[in-house]
């Protein structure tokens, strides 16, 4: 028999993800807490659409009140795609349903697994690093992809086990992952984690600060040394913390450092860099953050780079472009500021 997949949290994410495995044939259901989106999905399937063709997906939905149906049909694997903020209660409902093998599977910005782990246990824990995917939800039983697939030039999804070695399960969720883009499993999540959290602290604030779309952003040369500024503080705080991270926007940590440090050829590298980004970013790509801003939600930013920051006053590590752009998303948070990109260019 094949494994029974569930994905909680149905909206870009889990939506384009969980739709993607059941197109394929998977056994999928989607568990949300939008229940609009959860009604259209029962009636009519999901709309799954990207750049080329729009699919209907008919994965089974539920309703969170409704969940406690499963005890008659746990789960194997639960894809975990609710924000961070929302991990607690949502690690708790999900390790209800798991099977006696079963395991959940973080695929969220930030750093969720010690939280997951301390629900359901470490044996019961696995991370997926999501690297330039873009992906939102327009409206009930509607997903749209927002950034081109990668193919085989790029991994969109890294999986890996808390311990760092490949297992058979790993390798299982690269295959059903690879029913959306393209997966490859990691010995380095806690590298690739940090990696990604130090590119969310460049779009998540930089995109909330200013109003722009990640498009927007990597074409505007006034921020490209504040984006230097953010990645190389970020990079300095993960290897404080002793994370191996890999390449950010394309280029390596180190070369953000040295760009940071002034260094031209550094500078030109990651100009190659993020130009070679550009290449599969498409106009209505815009970060998670900035799409909470406009619907009027609550953000993430404090589980990236409030986060950041948090790590880098423990360790005594000056951050200060992280610390500024985090006081401007906040003060937007709370009504004091609108997104305006002046207001971000004076830091640089």
């Amino acid at each position: 028999m094949g494994l029974r997949l569930g994905v909680f949290g149905a909206g870009g994410v889990g939506g384009y993800v969980g739709g993607c495995m059941a197109l394929a044939g998977e056994d999928v259901t989607l568990i949300g807490q939008w229940p609009e989106n959860i009604d259209r999905i029962k009636r009519e399937g999901l709309c799954v659409a990207d750049a080329e063709q729009r699919r209907i997906a008919r994965p089974a939905a539920l309703h969170l009140h409704e969940v406690q149906r499963l005890i008659h049909r746990p789960l194997d694997v639960v894809f975990l795609c609710v924000k961070s903020y929302d991990t607690p209660w949502a690690a708790s409902m999900a390790a209800s349903c798991l099977s006696p093998r079963g395991f959940i599977v973080s695929m969220q910005n930030g750093m969720n697994e010690e939280c997951i782990a301390g629900i359901a246990g470490w044996e019961r824990t696995m991370g997926v690093v999501l690297s330039t995917i873009g992906v939102n939800a327009v409206g009930p039983g509607h997903v749209v992809r927002t950034s081109l697939p990668a193919g085989a030039a790029h991994a969109v999804f890294r999986v890996g086990e808390v311990h760092g070695r490949i297992t058979q399960r790993a390798l299982e969720i690269v295959r059903l992952l690879g029913r959306a883009d393209s997966a490859a499993a990691t010995t380095n999540l806690w590298g690739e984690r940090w990696s990604k959290l130090v590119t969310n602290s460049i779009s998540h604030g930089l995109s909330a600060a200013t109003g722009l779309t990640s498009r927007e952003l990597l074409e505007a040369a006034s921020l490209r040394r504040v984006i230097i500024r953010l990645a190389a503080e970020g990079i300095l705080v993960g290897g404080g913390l002793g994370y191996s991270l890999v390449s950010i926007y394309g280029a390596q940590p180190e070369l953000w450092v040295a760009a940071a440090n002034g260094d031209e050829a550094s500078i030109a590298e990651i100009d190659r860099s993020l130009a070679a980004r550009l290449g599969r970013v498409t106009s209505a790509e815009r970060p998670s953050v900035a799409q909470d801003l406009r619907r009027g939600r609550r953000t993430e930013i404090e589980f990236t780079s409030g986060l950041l920051v948090s790590k880098a006053q423990v360790l005594g590590i000056a951050v200060p472009t992280q610390e500024a752009v985090l006081a401007i998303v906040r003060q937007i948070e709370r009504a004091e500021l609108k997104p305006d990109p002046m207001t971000v260019a004076e830091i640089g």
